[in-house]
């Protein structure tokens, strides 16, 4: 599926009950804007410290609910239009986030159906980048790996990357990540690499949406990380960690924890038992949910299989039975 443009109809997303004809509407503008964008960027600073919780996707609906609502019971300009309905798309796009990484796949499916529409209405390439970025994190979690390189093109394919390198080096980035899936060797580095000549080109200053300050070089070692963990390159996996953890900046607790499971995963790829355990058993407590939990799963199950008698594994699920009784504890 290589679509490359947003459909524009949908029935029932943008629907919401108009205001009573007899009733004058209310005026909004740049102010109300500017206030719905604090929110949207207090939610996305919520996601990248507690992740994909169902709060915090409960949160971004309820957010485009209200502005939906705002644009059909107000009077503004077509640019206010526009600005809102770009906010909508947002939320909801923070809503199929919250839900990919807390694998609720079904929930996210719904988001995207309505962010695809919101994006098309509010005609801003930043947003319809963000939507399909997304899209191509859930087909990735869906196993559709032709349909997540066809939201790559899509990403590529709007006009914010050609303007904006920053956004450039994001979709190469992700790109690599399903590059690998394939088993593309070749293609996932050559995509890390364009990756890396656009960020680097890219303004740091540059006015961008709230939800694009999480990219940065930190990032771009995550996403190199899971793309060399994915082609079973463990050395290179566990550099990128590394750095990823020396460049992250407070507030990314999520990545955080993200990037422990998968350096446990690259030292274990290399026998290194007594690192890949005590690595595992950094990642707080309180991240251990959605994408995560399923990352230190497999670790548990990739543990057992190769080391079945190794003490390190004893420790290993000795830890976890001990995690387990903890929190059943009334």
């Amino acid at each position: 599926m290589r679509r490359r443009t947003f459909i524009t109809a949908s029935a029932g997303t943008a629907a919401v009950p108009l205001a009573s004809m007899s009733s004058p509407l209310p005026r909004i503008g740049s102010s109300d804007v500017d206030r719905l964008t604090a929110k949207l960027a207090d939610l996305v600073a919520s996601d990248n410290r507690h992740g994909g919780t169902q709060a915090v996707e409960a949160r971004a609906v309820r957010l485009a609910a209200q502005t939906l609502d705002l644009q059909q019971n107000s009077i503004a300009s077509q640019r206010v239009r526009g600005e809102l309905y770009s906010l909508a798309a947002a939320f909801t796009s923070s809503a199929m986030w919250a839900a990919i990484d807390g694998r609720r796949l079904d929930e996210a499916t719904q988001h995207l159906n309505k962010a695809v529409t919101l994006a098309g209405l509010s005609a801003d390439p930043a947003v319809q980048f963000r939507v399909w970025g997304h899209a191509g994190a859930l087909y990735r979690q869906l196993g559709r790996s032709t349909d997540a390189l066809a939201a790559d093109d899509a990403a590529r394919s709007t006009p914010i990357t050609r303007r904006d390198p920053l956004y450039a080096s994001l979709a190469h980035a992700r790109t690599a990540v399903h590059r690998a899936d394939d088993g593309n060797t070749p293609a996932a580095r050559r995509s890390l690499d364009h990756a890396q000549h656009a960020l680097d080109r890219a303004d740091a200053d540059a006015h961008r949406p709230p939800w694009m300050a999480f990219y940065d070089q930190a990032e771009l070692e995550l996403l190199a990380l899971t793309t060399q963990l994915t082609l079973g390159r463990w050395a290179e996996a566990e550099a990128h960690a590394h750095r990823h953890l020396t460049l992250l900046r407070s507030g990314f607790q999520r990545n955080r924890a993200l990037a422990l499971a998968h350096l446990a995963h690259a030292q274990l790829g290399q026998d290194d038992l007594e690192p890949a355990v005590t690595t595992a058993l950094k990642v707080p407590a309180e991240t251990r949910h959605g994408r995560i939990s399923g990352l230190l799963d497999a670790f548990g199950e990739r543990l057992t299989r190769v080391a079945p008698r190794a003490a390190e594994t004893r420790h290993w699920l000795e830890a976890q039975a001990a995690r387990t009784e903890k929190s059943t504890r009334p």
